[in-house]
């Protein structure tokens, strides 16, 4: 099957003015509104008013009188050609369909709700062993584990979003957060400085601050086949403002722009993140975690730490000690060794 790669979701929608104009100026040039505004063949006042709802999404633009208005920091718009284009080809291979939206709810929601419908110009199920992908500039319900809000403006992060069908759910399929940190970690090591570790389960620190998150939904029947969305965000420049969103959370976060990554190329890292999740869940389908298990162990953000895991009666308190077969955290404490599964717990490290 001939692989597909569009930018937008469904059929094709206009481009809105905010969005055109994010794209005149994502060189990091000044533009001076006229200017624009001859472009895109609107009014000047048109141009103020979509530069003000860029900067309201939390895109960083200089407005200079007389001269014009410029994004502090340079980026490379998200797009599927790009993206598809940078995979690896027996990856490529693998590809259904791929899309870059501008604006959306959340990508794993999208790709979670198509896998119960048809996706125009392909099949209505994805078959087994390939998968579809989809990005988005802007998320206004992007979200992490536990319905944590997820703060990216547009440019300043990749949300990206996989969705891969495999014949049977896999025995340990629990674990497959884990196998994926691991891959994204392999995707950024030739890209971030420093070194990346894994929060058990799903969060890929610098120091002890986030770099990126990821949160896997699936749909699965009894004995049949399972259609599984890997969300992945990483965070490339966000800019104070939004950082400062994020620490109101109770949360620190990192960008690769702060890690010396001058200008990220998204659409090469998206593609990156495919080639070694789409390789990773194959090979997750064949072994389970233990191809992954000594990486992670490796990059253990909590091993040997003293943890808090809240509990729906308490919390429960002693020292990291490292995950299971199965991919549950295990600690050790009041002279016990106890094992969390990720879909119960929700765990604090102690400084």
């Amino acid at each position: 099957m001939r692989p597909m790669a569009h930018d937008e979701p469904g059929e094709a929608t206009v481009p809105t003015l905010a969005q055109r104009v994010f794209a005149a100026l994502a060189d990091g040039a000044v533009h001076s509104g006229e200017q624009l505004a001859a472009e895109q063949r609107v009014s000047r006042t048109a141009i103020w008013k979509a530069v003000g709802a860029l900067q309201e999404l939390g895109v960083a633009i200089e407005a200079t009188p007389n001269r014009g208005y410029r994004m502090t920091r340079p980026v490379t718009p998200l797009h599927a050609g790009a993206i598809s284009a940078g995979l690896e080809p027996e990856v490529r291979a693998r590809l259904r369909h791929g899309d870059v939206a501008w604006t959306l709810a959340s990508t794993n929601s999208t790709l979670l709700s198509r896998g119960a419908g048809p996706l125009p110009g392909a099949a209505a199920q994805l078959p087994a062993g390939q998968f579809d992908f989809l990005a988005a500039e802007y998320q206004s319900a992007g979200r992490g584990r536990n319905a944590r809000r997820w703060f990216a403006p547009p440019g300043g992060a990749l949300c990206l979003s996989l969705a891969w069908s495999f014949a049977a759910l896999p025995r340990h399929a629990a674990a497959l957060s884990l196998a994926v940190g691991v891959c994204a970690r392999r995707a950024l090591a030739g890209l971030a400085p420093s070194e990346v570790r894994l929060k058990w389960p799903n969060d890929l620190l610098v120091g002890e601050r986030k770099l990126g998150g990821i949160l896997i939904e699936l749909r699965a029947e009894s004995g049949g086949p399972a259609y599984v969305v890997i969300g992945v965000g990483i965070n490339c420049a966000l800019g104070d403002a939004v950082s400062e969103q994020v620490r109101g959370t109770g949360s620190e976060a990192i960008d690769l722009a702060a890690l010396g990554v001058a200008h990220c190329d998204r659409n090469r890292l998206a593609a990156g993140l495919l080639g070694h999740i789409v390789r990773g869940v194959q090979e997750f389908e064949r072994a389970g975690l233990q191809p992954f298990a000594a990486e992670w162990a490796a990059a253990d953000a909590l091993a040997g730490r003293v943890v808090s895991v809240a509990l729906a009666d308490g919390a429960f308190i002693g020292h990291a000690r490292g995950i299971d077969a199965d991919g549950a955290l295990c600690v050790h404490g009041n002279g016990a060794l106890r094992r969390f599964n990720s879909g119960e717990v929700s765990v604090r490290a102690s400084p």
